[in-house]
């Protein structure tokens, strides 16, 4: 599976690049530009390494997408997959021009993948767990295996399924649940129903787009695919006419109406303002459903749904709760999704807000003028709005980034970005009867905006850059590095000085506005990774690409190379358009396996790649085809289980094959030992009097594990394993 995602990548790129098929006299093909260009060169850099986000040999990327952007720049989105399975939490972008220059990359870094595929927990098994976190439970998907990036720092093999139901509590949900494939547990559950409570407001005589004609007409958007509305049961509302509703505030035809208007003004909004085909990139979005019987609206990943208000007088149907909603569909379909943290709920939550307060901005609908304050049409218990841009603290939110905190609620959690849009769209003064906004300890004086158009069109190209690990770190970088590639300086440091404006600190890395564009550089390696033999070595070439600015002096370095590899390079400092040769030496001694070596390039800016090392052929020598190798290091006389001190499990009667490669001069020995249903039997042992040792034993379904015995001597040892 893993040689087929290549495949498909290569196959890719030679589409983007073209076929030269004439003849060695006849002149080379013009150089590509344009898109073709831009994924060209997005490729480049993604199979090079992407700055640290490819690591094992088993590990590939897959292009999923390619989105054009303003000045001739294309964002091109990357997910990971590992031995066919998909990875959570492993994903991409990069941006470059038409030119084939990287302009910025983004990606959410992952640890090594090292994990087995074959689960000890059924699939039955983990659908009932994945049940069990609901209530009630409408429908569940077919668990599916995939490999999980918990938090960032590990690798988990889990079961993937989507609970469809509602809580304790009786409110909706939409769980996507991961069951630990080993331990039967649930590893994460993220909660894809992302909800604001709202009561319905009538946006007075308005034209929305419906089919039909004569007799026959339905509330479905006849160019913007997927949009319609109707009632619980998923239909759209139907008619003898093209006249919807009657202007009530219980009529839910009626709030259908105000549903179908705001969800089209901001799907004209993100063309027109954004340069986005859409809310969902692809010209389309979710359809509608209006008569909840609940004080609230959400979306949860297939729909937009509303209820109405306290008093059940009228629908919660206003422009910017319906963008709001719409908001998540944007959240989501942009490359990352949605996180499982409060920070990245928090930064969902306030994307809805933002793209409320563009929706109203662009409709300027007189009922409902544009501002900054969240459903202000809203009174659930006469307070008023549900949130305030310019001001959070009003109504007890956070209006800076250090008040925030791992438990912050994901509504509340939205105010930092929220209080940064409205001082990057108006500033900290802006006039004109609308309202000052308050500038946290640190920051600068004053913050003058840049208008709620550029504004939006800067937090959409962000969105753009948006990874799983999403944060309001990664928010800023992207940000700066969009406002400067689509703008300038003016605009960059405009959304600088909003960001220290709430106390959202610099971070390493992040675009240097200035006045002028700062010097920089892009870097490759060819080949990415190498299998070498301990006693002998590998080369591979450092490239370098200025991207930007003048050319620079680099200096190359290395790191996490493992005991008894050395990394060279030569020279050790480059030109930025100049190459490197990079030698990977391998003592007699290193341990068999896969590393991931970090090569960094350092001048006015730094960059890394990543070298995949495999010593041994990625398994003991004589059995480098070894499903998993686990290393370890036992002194004289001791003994050590494995694989990770545990045991695995075979569904399936076949053959189970271990081979142990220990230090040479000891005596290691290795038991294979199946569970008797009261305790360990030993089934099948290797005792030679050397360090190396062979197991093949064919053996019925049931739980299993090695003990790795120094019988004489001390030392490193390698363990492959393959079991059916």
């Amino acid at each position: 599976m893993a040689s087929l995602a290549a495949c498909t990548l290569a196959a890719g790129l030679a589409g983007a690049l073209g076929t030269a098929t004439a003849a060695a006299e006849e002149p080379p093909p013009e150089p590509p530009s344009g898109k073709a260009a831009a994924v060209a060169a997005s490729d480049r850099a993604a199979f090079s390494g992407l700055d640290g986000l490819r690591h094992g040999p088993d590990e590939d990327l897959v292009r999923t997408s390619v989105q054009p952007w303003a000045n001739g720049l294309y964002f091109s989105s990357y997910e990971t997959t590992y031995r066919g399975l998909d990875v959570d939490g492993a994903d991409a972008v990069v941006v470059a021009d038409g030119k084939g220059r990287v302009r910025d990359v983004a990606a959410a870094k992952a640890p090594l993948i090292t994990v087995g595929t074959k689960a000890k927990v059924a699939k039955a098994a983990a659908e009932a767990t994945a049940r069990k976190q609901l209530a009630k439970v409408e429908k569940a998907t077919a668990p599916e295996l995939t490999v999980l990036i918990d938090e960032g720092k590990k690798a988990l093999l889990t079961w993937r399924t989507t609970v469809t139901g509602s809580t304790a509590a009786g409110k909706p949900s939409v769980l996507r649940t991961y069951v630990d494939a080993a331990s039967g547990k649930v590893a994460e559950a993220r909660e894809q129903v992302r909800d604001a409570t709202g009561h319905g407001y009538h946006n007075g005589d308005v034209t929305i787009d419906t089919s039909g004609s004569g007799t026959s007409h339905r509330m479905v958007d006849p160019t913007r695919s997927g949009l319609q509305c109707g009632g619980q049961n998923g239909t759209a509302y139907t008619g003898t006419d093209a006249v919807w509703g009657n202007g009530g505030g219980t009529n839910l035809e009626t709030a259908c109406v105000d549903v179908m208007y705001a969800a089209q003004r901001e799907f004209d909004m993100l063309k027109e303002w954004l340069g986005r085909n859409g809310q969902d990139g692809q010209g389309g979005m979710v359809p509608a459903r209006v008569g909840l019987n609940q004080v609230n609206a959400f979306y949860d990943g297939t729909k937009t749904n509303y209820g109405h208000n306290q008093a059940n007088t009228e629908q919660a149907t206003p422009i910017d709760v319906v963008a709001h909603e719409y908001g998540h569909n944007i959240f989501d379909r942009t490359p990352g999704s949605a996180g499982s943290s409060n920070e990245n709920g928090g930064l969902n939550e306030s994307t809805g807000d933002i793209f409320g307060a563009l929706t109203e901005a662009y409709a300027n609908n007189a009922n409902d003028a544009p501002d900054y304050l969240v459903g202000e049409m809203v009174d659930l218990v006469g307070q008023g709005p549900i949130r305030n841009m310019y001001n959070p603290g009003a109504l007890g939110d956070p209006n800076c980034y250090p008040q925030l905190s791992s438990g912050t609620e994901v509504h509340a959690a939205a105010g930092p970005q929220n209080h940064w849009f409205y001082l990057l769209a108006e500033g900290s003064s802006p006039g004109g009867g609308k309202p000052n906004s308050p500038i946290c300890s640190g920051g600068p004086s004053s913050v003058t905006g840049i208008g709620i158009q550029k504004a939006g069109k800067i937090f959409m190209g962000a969105l753009m850059m948006k990874t799983s690990s999403w944060n309001h770190a990664a928010a800023r970088k992207a940000t700066l590095s969009v406002a400067k590639n689509t703008y300038g300086a003016t605009e960059c440091n405009a959304v600088k000085a909003a960001w220290n404006a709430i106390a959202m600190p610099a971070q390493s890395g992040e675009t240097d506005c200035g006045g002028t564009a700062t010097d920089d550089f892009s870097m490759s390696l060819n080949p990415t990774s190498g299998s070498v033999q301990p006693g002998s070595s590998a080369t591979s070439t450092v490239g370098t690409t200025t991207t930007q600015g003048a050319a620079q002096t680099v200096a190359l370095s290395a790191t996490g190379q493992p005991s008894g590899v050395t990394v060279s390079f030569a020279p050790a400092s480059v030109t930025s358009g100049a190459s490197s040769t990079m030698t990977v030496a391998v003592a007699a001694g290193a341990a068999n396996g896969s590393y991931p070596i970090t090569v960094k390039g350092t001048g006015k800016t730094s960059h890394s790649v990543t070298y995949t090392l495999t010593v041994g052929s990625g398994g003991p020598s004589g059995c480098s085809s070894s499903e998993a190798t686990y290393q370890g290091t036992l002194a004289d006389g001791q003994s050590e289980v494995q694989p990770d001190g545990s045991y695995y499990y075979s569904g399936s009667s076949g053959q189970h094959i271990g081979c142990l490669r220990g230090p040479s001069g000891t005596d290691f020995d290795l038991y294979l030992q199946k569970w008797s249903g009261s305790g360990w039997a030993t089934v099948r042992e290797s005792t030679s009097a050397d360090e190396n040792e062979d197991i093949t034993y064919s053996g019925t379904a049931g739980y299993y594990r090695y003990v790795v015995d120094a019988y004489s001597g001390s030392g490193a040892y390698t363990l492959g394993l393959t079991n059916p």
